[in-house]
């Protein structure tokens, strides 16, 4: 039996008090403001609307304060600049907000700050995940001086949500100043190709400097990228909500599963030349759900490399060494790029992943100019700290305080196991044979027979350091076919115990 169609109830005209609160309403919408619609499309952007719109469920989107204006002077301007709300993605609950630049070029202003501020407490009342699109360019100059309010918590309030809450902000225009100071304090934080982002405006800039520069040229976004503030650029804004999408996911728990990748392939990733390098990527892309690898910062400390993955639908962080930069080697970059997602992965109980090959810690006077004693320090600090699980699996090599920072038994992972091609020392083997034998090699004047000395001493040590040598020593839970690793991870994952509920923040994160 078919079902009965529901018959469509015609509404009597609408009272003249609620006709004038549809029509006001109806006023900030995009298809009533033609002139809006088309700066955005002149300059190849979406609306502010066009945005929560693609990122949120159909019929979700409850707003909130759709009928702000100005407080001061300029009394035009739809939802005075901000369009903010909760809706849900994927079925998830979330809050959204975005600064509307056709009004006053997206500047914060007294309501709207007003808005931020109600969101932020019933953000942080409802542990609702944040999505900020943040372009605009700082305190609305009309209203300078005449904050009837005195105060705002926007700020304050952003801070407060670090570790609470996921929050992801993402700069698809011109950002500066205050909007750019909301940018820095989200957790995650999506640039565009067309992005420009600053503390300070080009206006500032040339009174202070003197230096006349377009927002493009003082804050492009492969700018930010490389030196850290921004953790991935997309092409545009249809790419943003897709990457703020599949961001989201990570934190909502255990999800379908995905397309298993072709485990024998990682057999062959790491050379059988210990000396060649080899992408980390690969073996991350090889134990990961198809499609469910989000890198985070990939320009910025390119000795690691930071993704969240999914393992049969669960969400997993995983920390690498990349041989491919530095050979591996932990400069500050990297370290402060660790530990940061480190905190990130902790304060939302998303268990972690390290993938250990490096020969330690970087050396030399240039690093130790950028306070590598201190930054260094920081994933220790975090690591040990931390009480989300983790397990380690040691790829090649493991020497000195790098290995003993990238999850060693001393740092007390859940599971710590080896490939085959695993290597071992306290210190770089070469480093090693130039201090134990140095009156040896020092006595050989040939430098051709002096350097295969070396080799040989060298050799000999690996030869008693190999994976199946320091598992004989009981340093490793096993050694593994690289073709079970996403079995042995899976594994690891079953036997970790339920998530407790939290009323109370776990951490904060550290900004940079």
């Amino acid at each position: 039996m078919s079902k009965s169609k529901k018959k469509s109830v015609k509404r009597p005209p609408a009272r003249p008090d609620l006709a004038e609160v549809l029509e006001a309403k109806a006023a900030t919408l995009d298809k009533n403001r033609p002139v809006a619609r088309a700066k955005r499309k002149k300059t190849g952007h979406w609306t502010a609307r066009q945005n929560i719109e693609a990122l949120l469920d159909a019929g979700s989107f409850q707003e909130y304060g759709q009928l702000a204006k100005p407080a001061f002077q300029v009394r035009e301007g739809a939802a005075d600049g901000l369009v903010m709300g909760t809706g849900t993605v994927d079925g998830g609950r979330v809050a959204v907000a975005a600064y509307d630049y056709t009004v006053h070029a997206g500047t914060q202003a007294t309501i709207n700050h007003a808005k931020t501020d109600r969101l932020f407490h019933m953000v942080q009342r409802l542990r609702l995940p944040l999505v900020f699109w943040t372009e605009g360019g700082g305190w609305r100059p009309h209203e300078n001086n005449l904050n009837a309010r005195d105060y705002e918590e926007t700020f304050a309030m952003m801070a407060a949500l670090s570790g609470l809450v996921p929050t992801v902000g993402v700069v698809a225009g011109r950002c500066f100043a205050g909007n750019a100071n909301v940018s820095g304090l989200c957790d995650t934080l999506i640039a565009t190709k067309k992005a420009a982002m600053g503390m300070a405006g080009p206006p500032l800039v040339e009174s202070a400097l003197g230096l006349k520069m377009t927002p493009e040229e003082l804050g492009p976004p492969e700018l930010h990228e490389k030196a850290g503030a921004v953790d991935m650029v997309v092409e545009d804004e249809a790419e943003a909500v897709a990457a703020v999408r599949l961001y989201l996911s990570y934190f909502r728990g255990r999800e379908k599963a995905g397309k298993a990748p072709e485990g024998l392939a990682l057999r062959d990733v790491i050379p059988e030349n210990a000396r060649r390098a080899y992408d980390v990527r690969k073996v991350i892309d090889g134990i990961a759900d198809e499609g469910s690898v989000l890198e985070l910062r990939p320009r910025f400390g390119r000795a690691a490399v930071t993704s969240l993955i999914k393992i049969e639908g669960q969400p997993i962080g995983v920390l690498a060494n990349q041989p491919m930069y530095l050979a591996g080697a932990m400069d500050s970059p990297a370290c402060d790029k660790l530990a940061r997602f480190i905190q990130l992965c902790d304060a939302h109980d998303i268990p972690m992943l390290y993938l250990c090959d490096t020969p330690g810690l970087m050396v030399g006077p240039e690093v130790e100019a950028t306070a590598l004693v201190r930054h260094s320090s920081r994933i220790l600090t975090a690591a040990v700290n931390a009480t989300a699980p983790f397990m380690t699996i040691v790829l090649r090599k493991a020497y000195g305080l790098g290995y003993y920072m990238m999850g060693s038994l001393p740092v007390h992972p859940s599971l710590l196991v080896a490939w085959p091609t695993a290597e071992f020392g306290a210190m770089g083997l070469e480093g090693a044979v130039k201090i134990t034998h140095k009156a040896e090699l020092e006595a050989i004047e040939d430098q051709k027979t002096r350097l295969e000395r070396e080799r040989e001493l060298a050799h000999e040590i690996r030869t008693r350091n190999t994976a199946l040598q320091v598992a004989a020593r009981y340093e490793y839970d096993d050694v593994i076919d690289p073709a079970d690793t996403r079995d042995v991870i899976c594994k690891f994952l079953t036997s970790l115990p339920p998530v407790p509920e939290r009323t109370i923040r776990k951490r904060t994160i550290d900004n940079w």
